[in-house]
């Protein structure tokens, strides 16, 4: 029952609902809150023609006239009549309700406790009520609250959900945060917590001779109060014993002979009150349904967040697997690339060791050759040094030839003729997303189209609806209708297809799987279809 407790609180109060009244809207508030919010209208916008009058309830057919004007261009509606017209001008609120000028001081709350519990205070002339929920408005006749029927219904509903809760009374004058009552005043009929007690029920003048009584007697002699027969509130004394078919409320017998519903035509109240009893039987049946429906659905969708969560995390970890696979693979590339350099930098070094080992050794050769030939030059002897002379010459022309024809052009550059082509793996790797790589699921056949006639047979498939995955085409089969392997009827990609030619009075059994780029998704549920007889009289689907 915790559910249904946001429909026992009143809109304006937040809390339970305290001697409800029915607006024309349908919906319902609190007495003392209906009190509260009431307004007054300016004189000008307040013409006794726009005052609801007449039945013990607002004239509910002049609701449909509320769509003559636009509450998004007015953000305001009226009940019984038109409050002003659209071109009026008016305050606004933010979200859109009609705000008339600030309203008459409400007296303080000690001066209402004098009343008898349920009696209507004087209302001010022009007084308008706003309902808080759907935020149309109407302009109170003569009767002021009293037009309004009371929710007998919901109080009983009220009282009977407290009563099961045994929950502690709470105080009905706390403004925040209702506090513990800790009495109850039977001439008030109102729980009290111990400082609105001093502060609004004070033990002197008349208050002083209420009686108050702890809170959970106070409920005790509530509940042990008999409940009012409802009576007319346009006709006081009168009970409501007929029903108004065309206003569709409980009327008396002097509303027929006085009032407008003379005409209207009216049914016993007992007789409409089962009939109504069982139309919303009727209609909670299939709103029950729909509540099974959304429960199974809810349990649908806990398990798939659960299912979410579960191929979310392997999926993590199958991307995650794959980036560190792709990052190996370019590690060992990186790897190869690093033992090529360096063999291209060993190789470069060994030329230009080897060419300067090389030269070294021919330069030294050289350097002492120069060296012995200086020496030789300085000789005075000039038999000796002509002796010599022709193998020295000779032997330095083949010295100096041997310093050219590229002796002194280096073997090898510095320059590394090498350069890595990263460009289109970078491509790659920008261009590196998620594609289409599941096979489709599994088709749904559509069994309330499926049918045989005669030696035909027509089936009809679709995909499953929540599917994403990409379909190509699908491929039905049919076995040969003596039980045998399966056989390919049909490739393509229309999900309905007849085949003809089959044998009669056989028994086949078929099914329809989806394929795509990735793959051929499984097989649907097997349908198992009769042809007819050999004569056959009529077809059948």
């Amino acid at each position: 029952m915790d559910e249904m407790e946001e429909e026992l609180k009143c809109p304006v109060c937040g809390s339970f609902y305290r001697e409800p009244i029915i607006l024309p809207c349908s919906h319902n508030i609190c007495l003392a809150c209906a009190r509260n919010i009431l307004v007054q209208t300016p004189e000008a916008e307040s013409p006794q023609s726009s005052r609801a009058s007449g039945s013990a309830d607002y004239d509910y057919l002049d609701l449909d006239k509320m769509s003559l004007y636009s509450e998004a261009d007015s953000g305001y509606g009226s009940y019984g009549g038109f409050v002003s017209a659209p071109t009026t001008p008016c305050q606004k609120s933010p979200n859109g309700v009609r705000v008339f000028p600030p309203a008459v001081p409400q007296p303080p709350p000690q001066q209402h406790l004098l009343q008898p519990p349920g009696s209507f205070p004087p209302i001010p002339r022009n007084s308008c009520i706003t309902c808080p929920q759907c935020h149309r408005s109407l302009i109170l006749d003569e009767r002021g609250l009293r037009g309004f029927p009371k929710n007998r219904v919901l109080e009983g509903v009220v009282d009977r959900y407290q009563q099961s809760k045994a929950a502690a009374l709470k105080c009905q004058l706390c403004e925040k945060s209702p506090r513990e009552a800790t009495v109850m005043c039977e001439q008030c009929d109102v729980f009290y917590c111990d400082p609105c007690r001093l502060r609004c029920h004070p033990p002197r003048g008349p208050l002083a001779k209420h009686r108050l009584v702890p809170p959970a007697q106070g409920r005790i002699s509530r509940r042990a109060s008999p409940r009012k027969i409802s009576t007319c509130t346009e006709h006081e004394l009168e009970n409501l014993s007929m029903y108004c078919v065309q206003c569709k409320t409980p009327v008396c017998y002097q509303c027929l002979e006085e009032g407008k519903h003379g005409p209207h035509e009216v049914k016993a109240l007992g007789a409409m009150w089962k009939l109504h009893k069982g139309q919303l039987s009727q209609a909670l049946n299939v709103l029950s349904d729909r509540a099974t429906e959304a429960k199974e659905f809810l349990v649908q969708l806990r398990n798939m967040v659960q299912h979410i969560q579960e191929n979310g995390v392997e999926f993590e970890a199958c991307l995650v697997a794959q980036c560190d696979a792709l990052i190996d693979a370019l590690n060992r590339r990186k790897a190869q690339l690093l033992s090529q350099v360096n063999k291209e930098h060993e190789h470069k070094l060994k030329v230009v060791r080897d060419q300067i080992s090389h030269c070294t050794v021919k330069l030294r050769q050289t350097t002492g050759l120069m060296e012995y030939c200086l020496e030789v030059i300085k000789e005075n002897d000039p038999s000796g040094f002509l002796q010599i002379s022709d193998p020295l010459i000779r032997r330095v022309h083949m010295t100096e030839g041997q310093w050219g024809k590229g002796t002194l052009t280096p073997r090898m550059t510095s320059d590394f003729d090498l350069t890595l082509d990263s460009g289109p793996l970078l491509q790659t790797i920008h261009q590196l997303d998620f594609v289409q790589m599941k096979v489709p699921a599994a088709p749904i056949l559509q069994l309330e189209e499926c049918c045989t006639q005669n030696n035909s047979a027509t089936l009809s498939w679709k995909q499953p609806p929540l599917s994403t995955i990409a379909v190509e085409g699908y491929i039905l089969e049919l076995d040969d209708g003596n039980g045998g392997p399966f056989r390919e009827v049909y490739v393509g990609t229309e999900t309905i297809c007849t085949v003809d030619g089959l044998h009669f009075n056989s028994t086949y059994r078929s099914r329809v799987k989806a394929f795509n780029a990735s793959g051929v998704g499984q097989y649907s549920k097997t349908l198992i279809m009769q042809t007819s007889e050999i004569f056959p009289e009529d077809a059948s689907c």
